[in-house]
């Protein structure tokens, strides 16, 4: 039992211990600041489930039957995609006035459960509609969504297409373990759908950077009939280097991928990874490394990617164009996107190519 839930749970038992050594209940109770309908419940719970039944109670699970109806909380979520701009009240007004009749906390109880509570959150759903349906904007939405962009421009936000569009890749040291020796991480994650891939090294260098990208990301997005188009990363010297000598830099140069740089001594500029490898050291490498000892890089490698396939493939994300999807799901949703530019741009060199033979052959 953790010392939070000793600390809940110890004034309850000494309230029932004074009880017993007083012989009176309502003495007890004025001493211990309780009353003695909170006293026999504490006892109830003591006699029927011991001292683990008087932690703290929480209502993990909701209440069903308190829920709107079905119809109610698509309507809300409609409008919250059609008209982000409106507030909690102003929305349940327009809704009434559709026969739709909700409260403006109702409202707000439906928006916090699909991750819409603000203004920004349901420009992102409304982003991410868009993208995915190719949906007609109205005028309401145009302007909310100039007003964003305006914003964005603001405060330097990453701005992201589709699936392949702008890749984070990004170096995490994990630890030195006893036979192995040091160990890093290197993370790529596609900045639209959030898929995420890693690869552990015994070095941080331009060759393990590269070599990340070389076995895994690249051979993983060619099966996907797609293609990576650019690279956000640090500054770190297995990134950046003098083109003619640096093989890292040499890569991107042979696969045609350009490079983007973060701000110096910037490292939320470069947010996705550093997140990811948040997320990845609690959920992950805190618990794995407790339950097991690791004598090869190979064994780490495997566990690892069995947990990167849950996280892509099992784990809701929050991320702007996931809408509480998986990544996975996203990527699926959103891959038209990518091969329909792709096929946009063959078509656009494909005519230049034909203007500049018909030119020259005249």
């Amino acid at each position: 039992m953790s010392s939070v839930a000793q600390k809940i749970i110890k004034p309850k038992i000494g309230l029932l211990e004074l009880a017993k050594q007083l012989g009176n209940v309502s003495e007890a109770c004025k001493v211990m600041g309780y009353s003695r309908d909170t006293f026999y419940r504490f006892k109830t719970l003591y006699e029927t489930g011991g001292e683990e039944a008087l932690q703290e109670l929480t209502r993990r699970k909701p209440n069903e039957k308190n829920r709107v109806p079905a119809h109610i909380e698509h309507a809300v979520l409609a409008l919250a995609v059609e008209n982000p701009a409106l507030g909690q009240h102003r929305a349940a007004n327009e809704l009434q006035k559709q026969g739709v009749m909700v409260s403006g906390s109702g409202v707000r109880s439906i928006w916090l459960r699909h991750d819409m509570e603000s203004f920004k959150k349901r420009l992102n759903a409304l982003e991410a509609k868009v993208a995915q349906e190719g949906i007609l904007l109205t005028e309401t939405q145009l302007q909310a969504l100039e007003r964003r962009t305006a914003e964005k421009e603001a405060h330097g936000e990453i701005e992201t297409e589709h699936p392949g569009y702008l890749g984070s890749q990004d170096t995490y040291y994990i630890g030195t373990f006893k036979g192995i020796g040091r160990v890093y991480q290197q993370t790529f994650i596609d900045t639209y759908s959030r898929i995420a891939q890693v690869g552990l090294y015994m070095e941080k260098t331009a060759l393990t950077a590269a070599h990340m990208l070389n076995e895994r990301v690249l051979p993983w997005y060619e099966q996907q009939g797609m293609a990576v188009l650019r690279i956000l990363t640090d500054r770190g010297s297995e990134y950046c280097g003098h083109v003619e000598h640096h093989a890292y830099q040499l890569y991107l140069g042979i696969e045609n991928i350009d490079h983007s740089k973060t701000k110096v001594r910037s490292p939320q500029t470069n947010g996705i990874c550093e997140r990811f490898h948040r997320t990845m050291k609690s959920e992950f490498y805190d618990i794995a490394l407790r339950k097991k000892i690791y004598d090869s890089l190979e064994a780490l490698q495997r566990d690892a990617d069995e947990w990167v396939n849950q996280y892509n493939t099992l784990r809701p994300h929050s991320g702007k164009y996931c809408y509480g999807k998986t990544p996975m799901q996203t990527f699926l949703d959103s891959k038209h996107l990518a091969i329909e530019k792709n096929y946009a741009n063959l078509q656009n060199t494909s005519d230049t190519s034909t203007c500049l033979t018909t030119l020259t052959v005249s």
